[in-house]
């Protein structure tokens, strides 16, 4: 037991390499008993304790400053009870989507990558696309925490339940999580290049009429990229394997790669590259199974911001992102992604209360980003944006409280549950606000 509390340590840094550290110790959990201990062993000597994930968040919201603690990911304790399935929470969604479909299940909706942990996705608000549909912590359907005090809870409603769903790691430590599942089912994906202001005054008529639907948008240019997806029985026409190379790999990444370089080079170029690069990547019609068609590799590394705001506010809010890319990223060849979502009642869910509008903006690891966030920010913020919880924004506890009307309920609740900040890092500091009882 000692030598597992003591854990290993090492540098530790997020996917797109801008958020690094060097924990204290890391705990690799195998269980929820090994989970709770190692909260039990930090609290002993005064160390904060964060929950690691796959470190997708832009942000600092997963990063450990004192013990890092990998929570349990066994796959052999994924387990379908109905139409539900308890998924130990450092299982990633990739592996949970292939062991669902052996079952004939699946999740109603997914984002756009499967590298996520099943904790770190519900934590942050993960949230796909789709009016008819919700994030992925709308599904959850019982939790099992770790809490400050090592205690071990498993909740499926009240207080706590409602607000771990989307928890940003403040709460406990997830050991398990309960979703609710859907049967197995295809989408057919239909990808064209079209005007972009056909895709904009049309938007509401798609969004009524197909189930999943999000364009791209390459600044500079006129051009949108529309992606739509729909379930389907049929099970035709499938794409290749030669096919999904091409689109996924050479087009979507080394492609992609190689136009992000030749940009950054020669800017005055910018627009004829992004005019090519949204006809060539989206040009394209097939059937595959739900996590096939929603998710994709995402190999050159990048910087992302992305607000969410009310769906109403969409038309305002694209034209004002628009007139900052204009001003501000002259050589940015990653696109701008629009998605639009139905509301939801989690807490801290970007979607709560409201049908929502996803705009995210992107820009290659290692280029200039802040004017160009910055500007998008200013205009979505003022439009009542909420910021992704994982993705790059300057929000503080005093600006995102107007925005979410159970703010302070999710605060007193965390105050509450972890008196000492246990849970505590910079980023949930500056978020949530620190209590007035703790060290600053």
């Amino acid at each position: 037991m000692i030598g597992r509390l003591a854990g290993v340590t090492g540098a530790w840094r997020n996917w797109a390499g801008n958020q690094r550290t060097h924990p204290v110790r890391t705990v690799r959990a195998r269980d929820t008993g090994e989970v709770a201990d190692a909260v039990r062993a930090a609290a002993l000597t005064g160390l904060r304790v964060k929950a690691l994930g796959s470190g997708h968040s832009f942000t600092g919201i997963g990063v450990p400053d004192g013990v890092a603690i990998r929570p349990p990911a066994d796959p052999a304790g994924i387990r379908l009870d109905g139409d539900r399935v308890h998924v130990p929470a450092g299982v990633p969604l990739r592996v949970l989507n292939r062991r669902l479909w052996q079952f004939g299940r699946a999740l109603p909706n997914l984002g756009d990558i499967e590298q996520q942990t099943v904790s770190g996705a519900i934590a942050t608000g993960t949230h796909g696309t789709g009016a008819g549909y919700r994030c992925i912590a709308d599904g959850v359907r019982g939790l099992e925490i770790v809490l400050a005090d090592g205690s071990v809870r498993r909740v499926t409603e009240g207080p706590l339940f409602d607000a771990a769903r989307v928890g940003l790691g403040a709460l406990g430590v997830l050991t398990e999580v309960t979703l609710e599942t859907v049967p197995a089912f295809h989408l057919h994906a239909v990808e064209a290049a079209r005007p972009l202001a056909e895709v904009l005054e049309g938007l509401d008529d798609l969004a009524a009429g197909h189930d999943h639907v999000e364009f791209y948008w390459f600044p500079h240019t006129g051009t949108a990229a529309l992606k739509v997806n729909d379930r389907i029985t049929a099970r035709e026409p499938r794409r290749g394997r030669v096919s999904a190379w091409v689109g996924d790999e050479l087009l979507g990444n080394a492609g992609f790669g190689l136009a992000c370089r030749a940009g950054a080079l020669l800017p005055p170029l910018v627009p004829r590259i992004n005019a090519f690069l949204a006809g060539q990547m989206a040009s394209a019609e097939y059937v595959g199974r739900s996590y096939e068609v929603f998710c994709s590799p995402r190999r050159v590394r990048f910087l992302e911001m992305e607000y969410a705001v009310p769906r109403a506010a969409l038309p305002e809010a694209f034209a004002g992102l628009r007139a900052a890319a204009d001003r501000h990223a002259r050589d940015v060849t990653f696109p701008v992604e629009v998605r639009v979502l139905g509301a939801d009642d989690v807490p801290l869910s970007t979607a709560y209360g409201r049908d929502t509008a996803y705009l995210a903006v992107h820009v290659r690891r290692g280029r200039p980003h802040e004017a160009y966030f910055a500007a998008v920010e200013a205009v979505l913020s003022a439009l009542d944006g909420r910021p992704h919880w994982g993705k790059l924004h300057t929000r503080t506890a005093a600006q995102l409280r107007p925005r979410y009307p159970r703010f302070d309920e999710f605060v007193e609740l965390r105050d509450r549950l972890d008196p000492e900040g246990r849970f505590r890092n910079a980023y949930l500091d500056r978020v949530l606000g620190v209590p007035c009882a703790s060290e600053t």
